[in-house]
């Protein structure tokens, strides 16, 4: 699928993610123009041989940068955050003058304008083989003893979901705080931070406090360690027990987005919440946050998160909400789990059911039992020709005798599907059928309407709109079937989750994995606001920021499973041991209900059972990195902002992208490639392997050896994976796929393959 030409327009996705530490000092420049004061992030080199004893001495290095000026206090260009852990350097409020004049001085490396980032369950346990009586999850005790950091818009610690009954005090290394009343955190949520200083200046006034003002944050963190809490529901659907991935899990919430909603998410915010978590001692890092594609070097998120698996943090990241469409991923960079959006095999069902007797299936969670079933009289919204009619935009149906009627809307349009459904009920509609626009096919969601409605397909809105132009009297009723569970198309991959390839590391297969996403119960901090007048303090909603905190939930467990494993390992045990089939037995579908191909799925869905006993795993250390980043063509001082210290790349032998030892392979492929990878035995001691290949269609594929033998546990073993044009002459399209997988009498460690044809 081509990227299409708006793509810019809807690029930014909803996320978050957080770091710390640091000052906000004042300094100025006389005869310089301030009037335009931006927020910058700065990278510096640390003075040779210079070994800083306390954070005040680099922050006063830092400080020797500044300009210094006599203008009036609210106009001085200043310092926001001095950051001690994941980058070598500083933000401040600048002109792009005083930039160019601190470039001149020795020691600076670079300087980039802060980009400002966007943010993007009672079954989803069940769903994903987690039992609270045995298996993986009793064994991994449920993530005890983890530390989870989620970087986000704050949380409502008041919530029972963040309850500390029968948690154990955090470890001994915790060195967190509490900007609450202390009373407010506990033995669950251990520590909660704001970090505001580039919102303020970019907005004015921002709460100081780390509160959940839009639902987001609370949502997040209680997906990835929320505790059990019974009798759960939304609206009186999804009724069961609400609990997270890691129920115990510490949290430790870090507020970096501001506004209501909390979309506006600076990058130098978000860099002193991540050097706070590194500081702190955080084990899991869930950043449900993200924006386009950008240089790593560029990328904050990318060069604090490396700092962090530095440290050995795990870093779990949202891969956007800009899908259907190819190159739309966000979080590219190898060292991040990027992780995508499908269903689970709940739906929340409501039906149109047309005059002709045709019934359409949708979803809503808002399902009044006073609402007849009778039919009502049944109008397109864009009956008077005009797109912001069809699309419902608010005020769009004032001229149009919807009253006392079920009007059908169509999707997009940049507008909130509620919103389209509160146009309805402000114009008088009784109901409101709202289909798909078609990019987003078969993909639908169940919300909180603030009237009786109906999410259905693309393909049921142009059967129903074709009905209402083969009768004058077109009617429908709208019927509420509540929570249903078996969906066999389950998993789908959602429409919205972004897809590959990876724009700036084609050689790395992006997302890595899918997760739960799409109509999720997690906590909420208020009651929803529609006419029930509901008291319900949970939600249901959908996005990458849904399965990102399922999957940091979950690197949790295998972290307190597996305390010794590295992050690459804990990420190559997900990505190798995921499923690639739905429910049904069938290969994963996406909203066109074809299979889905691995730009939508990476390695596949999760699995956290398997992800606990991979048999193989291929490690990556943090300086193995650097290789890969000399072979991505950056030059030396941008390298050493990543890894945090210099780098000459002319000492070091550069490797392709594709050499990196990662647990999936994509090849730009001429007429023959070879790759090396080494896999690590945490299985069985004595166990072998035999590979097993589906090369994609017009490509050879050679692994050498094709079998594996490892006598110890730790065991490393290397091979070889040669690729290569077949001679057939058999036509193919821009991109292939298949896998390899190696099997053993327990294991299938299995890859997939992405072919890009030069």
């Amino acid at each position: 699928m081509a990227t299409p030409p708006f793509l810019s327009l809807i690029f930014m996705f909803i996320f978050y993610f957080e770091i710390a530490c640091g000052s906000a000092i004042s300094s100025v420049t006389k005869g310089t123009d301030i009037s335009n004061l931006q927020t910058y992030i700065i990278h510096v080199e640390q003075p040779e041989g210079r070994v800083f004893a306390q954070s005040e001495d680099r922050e006063s290095w830092h400080r020797s940068f500044m300009p210094t000026t006599t203008a009036s206090a609210d106009k001085q260009p200043r310092m926001l955050y001095s950051y001690q852990n994941v980058i070598s350097g500083f933000a401040a409020r600048l002109t792009q003058e005083q930039v160019r004049a601190m470039a001149e001085k020795d020691g600076f490396v670079a300087a980039h304008p802060e980009r400002i980032l966007h943010p993007q369950t009672t079954h989803s346990p069940k769903f994903l083989g987690l039992h609270q009586q045995l298996g993986f999850w009793k064994e991994s005790n449920f993530g005890k003893g983890v530390i989870i950091g989620v970087l986000d818009g704050g949380v409502l610690p008041s919530h029972p979901s963040f309850s500390d009954a029968g948690m154990p005090p955090p470890p001994a290394k915790w060195k967190g705080r509490c900007e609450f009343n202390l009373s407010d955190c506990n033995n669950k949520l251990i520590g909660a931070r704001s970090f505001n200083l580039a919102a303020k200046a970019m907005k004015g006034g921002t709460a100081e406090a780390p509160i959940d003002v839009d639902g987001h944050g609370t949502h997040t963190a209680s997906t990835a360690a929320g505790g059990f809490v019974k009798n759960a529901d939304v609206l009186g659907n999804a009724k069961g027990t609400a609990v997270g991935m890691a129920p115990y899990a510490h949290l430790a919430i870090y507020k970096v987005c501001f506004g209501d909603p909390t979309d506006d998410c600076p990058e130098s915010d978000i860099l002193a919440g991540l050097d706070a978590a590194v500081e702190d001692g955080v084990d899991v890092l869930s950043l449900s946050l993200g924006g386009d594609s950008v240089p790593f070097f560029k990328d904050s998120i990318a060069v604090g998160s490396f700092a962090a698996i530095q440290k050995g943090i795990f870093i779990s990241c949202a891969a956007g909400n800009s899908g259907p469409f190819n190159g739309t991923i966000s979080n590219e960079a190898p060292w991040i789990l990027t992780v995508g959006a499908s269903t689970i095999d709940r739906s929340i069902i409501s039906t149109a059911k047309l005059g002709n007797g045709e019934e359409f299936d949708g979803e809503s969670l808002f399902q009044p039992v006073d609402f007849p079933s009778t039919p009502l009289p049944l109008v397109y919204a864009g009956v008077n020709g005009k797109p912001e009619s069809t699309l419902c935009a608010a005020g769009s149906l004032k001229d149009i005798d919807v009253k006392g009627k079920v009007v059908l809307c169509e999707g997009g349009g940049g507008i909130r599907r509620i919103a389209k459904g509160e146009e309805v009920k402000n114009a008088g509609g009784a109901a409101m059928i709202l289909m798909n626009e078609e990019s987003n096919g078969f993909s639908t969601e169940a919300e909180a309407h603030v009237l009786p409605a109906t999410h259905v397909s693309h393909a049921a809105g142009q059967k129903i709109k074709a009905y209402i132009n083969s009768t004058a009297t077109p009617t429908a009723a709208i019927l509420f079937k509540g929570t249903v569970i078996g969906n066999p198309l389950s998993p789908l991959v959602a429409s919205f989750s972004s897809r590959g390839p990876n724009l700036e590391s084609p050689g790395i297969l992006k997302p890595d994995i899918i997760g739960p996403g799409v109509s999720i119960l997690a906590a909420w901090p208020f009651p929803l606001d529609n006419r029930t007048n509901s008291r319900s303090t949970f939600n249901i909603i959908s996005g990458t920021s849904m399965s990102c905190p399922h999957l940091s939930g979950i690197a949790a467990l295998l972290k307190s499973s597996h305390p010794y494993w590295s992050p690459a390992a804990i990420k190559s045990a997900i990505m190798t041991s995921a499923y690639t089939q739905n429910v049904e037995g069938k290969a994963i579908v996406d909203q066109t209900l074809q299979p889905a191909d691995v730009f939508a799925t990476g390695a596949g869905h999760v699995n956290p059972t398997r992800a606990d006993n991979p048999g193989l795993v291929y490690d990556i250390q943090p300086d193995d990195y650097i290789p890969y980043l000399c072979g991505l063509g950056y030059k030396d001082e941008e390298v050493g902002i990543l890894a945090h210290r210099k780098i000459k790349c002319s000492d070091i032998s550069s490797i392709p992208e594709g050499e990196l030892n990662y647990p999936s392979f994509s090849v730009a492929l001429g007429p023959s490639q070879t790759f090396t990878r080494t896999v690590t035995n945490v299985g069985d001691a004595t166990s072998s392997y035999t590979v097993t290949v589906a090369a994609p269609e017009g490509v050879y594929v050679s692994v050498k050896p094709n079998k594996l033998y490892f006598s110890r546990v730790n065991q490393k073993v290397k091979y070889s994976v040669t690729f290569s044009r077949t001679g057939s002459g058999t036509k193919v399209g821009e991109y292939g796929q298949g896998f390899l997988k190696w099997v053993s009498a327990k294991h299938c460690v299995r890859s997939p393959i992405s072919v890009r044809f030069k």
